[in-house]
């Protein structure tokens, strides 16, 4: 990165600081310390105990915002997901409230806030449909507790919605998954559709009345991976004024990278890494450090700051420079791309999009202004909705029949 890109990219993040979709760093507390931010400080340097993420390290990286992923593993289903998922939520709370740097927001114009106060916007997202175990009850509760995403699958499908490494059981969305749609609109959640099929993500298209959201994906036509968004779904993206908020997980960089995820899933499933997980324990962290013994021996080929720039500009030519984000995927992956390694990378990537002749109001677009749109017009969608109709209580049997 040359100089002048490099202090475009300091001089813009001072003002416009990235605002990022996605953040796995809950789930790794939960694995190695169960939440004790005592043995486990992001007030300091945590690079040596493997962590992506930390305080020094996002203001380093110019960080204005983050969702934070309350995901817990699709191996806890029924009441199992909902009990570990609230007990991501209250690590989640108990963070925030404990360091004076992040301040918890549920609305866009709390992140302003944060902004305007020298603070780092916190945001919850669930990342899995089976956290809310068929309910719409526990949708609403989950709401009320701060969560403003959902994404509808994680790895495998649900009951009412495929997701995009899974074979197709529904179609797409059940007229149960229809009504998670709605009744998200209807509360303000952004519907994130990353890690659901194609299928899913036009059924959900179809139904919601708010804009397009991707809290952590990339292009189909630059890499073939199923998670990946396609062109027709990018338009549609378009269409709706919605967000792409590009990942930094290699698989979903390039061909070569794909092939190497797709050989480390092959050993997950014949170690039955997947199986054995539980996020009530520290078997999250032992199937990493299993991983990391894989990833020892078959190196990943490599990603680069220029792929996730390709696949920006991708998002950009198809969809507008109004509907592209950053979602990184940090703590969340087990390699990171050249000049992403850690939460001190946005800097490079906002350089080497500036090296491509970005104007300083596009790249403010892609760190925060995008983002904090879709979520103010997902909270009008809401307005409008909550007058025109109450909750829902419907139930998955009376919808589908299960």
């Amino acid at each position: 990165m040359s100089t002048t890109a490099s202090a475009r990219a300091g001089a813009l993040l001072a003002t416009a600081p990235v605002i990022d979709g996605h953040n796995d760093l809950l789930i790794r507390m939960r694995g190695k310390v169960r939440y004790d931010f005592d043995a486990i400080d992001i007030a300091v340097d945590q690079t040596e105990h493997g962590l992506h993420t930390d305080i020094p390290r996002m203001r380093a990286g110019g960080m204005g915002g983050q969702f934070w992923s309350v995901f817990v593993p699709v191996s806890l289903q029924g009441e199992a997901a909902v009990t570990a998922t609230l007990e991501q939520i209250d690590g989640a709370h108990e963070m925030i409230g404990r360091y004076d740097d992040l301040a918890l927001a549920t609305t866009a114009d709390e992140i302003d806030k944060a902004f305007s106060d020298g603070r780092i916007a916190s945001l919850l997202g669930a990342e899995g449909g089976h956290s809310i175990a068929d309910s719409l009850g526990t949708l609403r509760m989950m709401y009320r507790l701060g969560v403003r995403y959902m994404t509808l699958t994680h790895t495998s499908n649900t009951a009412w919605a495929d997701s995009a490494t899974d074979a197709p059981v529904v179609g797409g969305l059940s007229e149960f998954g229809r009504e998670v749609v709605r009744e998200m609109n209807r509360l303000g959640m952004l519907v994130d559709i990353s890690h659901v099929a194609p299928s899913t993500m036009h059924a959900a298209l179809d139904v919601s009345e708010a804009p397009a959201f991707f809290s952590h994906s990339n292009a189909l036509a630059l890499c073939s991976h199923p998670r990946n968004v396609p062109d027709d779904v990018l338009r549609r993206v378009k269409d709706t004024q919605g967000i792409v908020m590009a990942t930094f997980v290699p698989g979903f960089l390039n061909e070569a990278c794909k092939e190497w995820m797709d050989a480390l899933e092959a050993y997950d499933d014949k170690a039955q890494l997947a199986v054995a997980e539980d996020a009530n324990e520290a078997g999250y962290e032992e199937r990493k450090a299993r991983r990391e013994a894989w990833f020892a021996a078959n190196p990943c080929p490599g990603a680069s700051v220029s792929d996730v720039a390709d696949h920006i500009d991708h998002i950009r030519e198809i969809a507008g420079v109004d509907c592209v984000g950053i979602g990184g995927d940090m703590d969340g992956i087990g390699a990171t791309p050249e000049q992403l390694n850690d939460v001190t990378g946005y800097p490079n990537l906002i350089g080497e999009l500036a090296s491509r002749s970005w104007s300083d109001d596009d790249l403010a677009k892609l760190t925060r202004r995008n983002v904090i749109r879709v979520l103010r017009e997902t909270e009008r969608v809401a307005q409008v909705a909550r007058q025109q109709r109450g909750p829902s209580n419907k139930t998955i049997e009376q919808l589908d029949g299960a």
